[in-house]
């Protein structure tokens, strides 16, 4: 087993930041990708479906990577799953660069997923070397990480693919890609310290399907993977529609498309870096929590109205905001309620529910865009997102305010 490895405040931050630093580098490489993906599959002579088993096939793999990584890094520490999932992502990278078909790029994207289901493991060492009531604001650091990371990628993706020379046009970007996680391992190996040690002392360890039970039923743990999955089901299903919601609506193409997702991705960026540690800490994880999905569920029924391109953008915005307020607080909850030896696990299984809630919503808001209205999928997300605003404010009941990080949390 173990447990937390002692250190100061300044420590603390410090190895929060750098973490968080090479996270970056990391989703820099991810962004450079999930742009071309669709031409990618396509050089193939994929099929429509087939371009979309691409892009699931990475959310299946997280979502049994998730909770298996996060288990082995409450056992072997934060360190070494960083190193190998990452080492994973480079060596999948350049096999996708070489891919002889659909087939087997899809099998690449598959084991891909299933080593970049590592989010769990970040969040642990985060908790690890945060106090309580800090957690929010370097969860929320981590968020802006990410949202940066998908914003300037996409632009260095575009500048080195070359689509009309088929599968082997997409190489600089996949090589790009595979270079910057091998970064993201010499550094992770160089500036980045072990936040746990192990303790001998403790050898019980329950099953991996009781250890699924016991959250599940746990009062507070319980609700907040209920929410993740229910949000995330409610903004996967909207994002993967809205290209074409768009087109139907407004005849957008794919450059006022990629203009609304940079103003997003800034938005939710912005948020994250500046608002949302500042206001969970005045306020409190669970207000804030409530609030940012209350924000997301308002912004969906109101996009229905929309009359213009500004306003589209202006609401997609809100929503971000909304999940940027938000989910950071998610995994704050969550690492000071769970067992402090089981941290990595617990956060793996509701990043799990979140890759399952990413695999499940677009094909139901597929079929409501395609069987009910245009509309549909925006209507389904706010009636799925508003009983989380009640979830959130359970929780944080039951939760409780935030405790002395020196002192053992209580177990599942």
């Amino acid at each position: 087993m173990a447990e937390t490895a002692p250190s100061t405040e300044t420590h603390s931050r410090f190895a929060g930041t750098s973490l968080i630093a090479v996270i970056f580098i990391n989703m820099l490489g991810f962004g450079i990708i999930v742009p071309l993906l669709p031409f990618y599959a396509k050089s193939f002579d994929a099929q429509a479906w087939q371009v979309a088993l691409i892009f699931s096939a990475y959310s299946v793999g997280a979502f049994f990577g998730e909770p298996f990584w996060g288990r082995l890094s409450d056992k072997y520490g934060r360190k070494p799953l960083l190193i190998s999932t990452i080492m994973g992502n480079c060596l999948c990278y350049l096999a996708l660069a070489f891919a002889p078909n659909i087939w087997v790029a899809f099998v690449i994207r598959l084991i891909g997923g299933l080593a970049a289901g590592n989010g769990a493991v970040v969040q642990g060492y985060i908790a690890d070397v945060t106090p309580p009531e800090k957690r929010a604001r370097q969860m929320s650091y981590q968020g802006a990480a990410w949202n940066v990371g998908l914003i300037v990628g996409p632009s260095l993706g575009g500048l080195f693919a070359h689509p009309d020379a088929g599968p082997a046009g997409f190489r600089i970007p996949l090589f790009i890609a595979s270079g910057l996680a091998l970064l993201c391992v010499i550094a992770i190996t160089i500036f980045i310290k072990e936040s746990r040690v192990r303790d001998q002392t403790i050898s019980h360890r329950p099953s991996r399907w009781s250890a699924v039970g016991e959250a599940v039923g746990h009062p507070v743990i319980g609700r907040l993977m209920l929410l993740t999955f229910m949000v995330g089901f409610a903004f996967t299903g909207i994002e993967s529609v809205f290209g074409l919601w768009t087109q139907a609506r407004f005849d957008w193409g794919p450059r006022e498309i990629g203009v609304a997702f940079a103003f997003v991705g800034v938005a939710a960026a912005i948020t994250q870096t500046f608002v949302t540690g500042r206001l969970s800490e005045r306020y409190g994880e669970g207000p804030m929590l409530a609030v940012g999905m209350a924000l997301t569920t308002v912004a969906i029924v109101l996009q229905v109205f929309s009359v213009n391109g500004p306003m589209v953008i202006a609401l997609m915005c809100m929503t971000a905001i909304g999940q940027s307020v938000a989910f950071p607080n998610v995994g704050s909850l969550i690492s000071r309620t769970a067992d402090p030896y089981r941290q990595g696990q617990i956060l793996g299984l509701n990043n799990a529910c979140g890759a399952l809630a990413r695999v499940i919503g677009p094909f139901c808001s597929g079929l409501a865009f395609a069987g009910i209205s245009i509309n549909a999928p925006f209507i389904l997300g706010a009636v799925v997102v508003a009983p989380a605003i009640f979830l959130a404010l359970s929780a944080s009941r039951l939760a409780g305010p935030p405790r002395d990080w020196s002192e053992a949390d209580e177990t599942l």
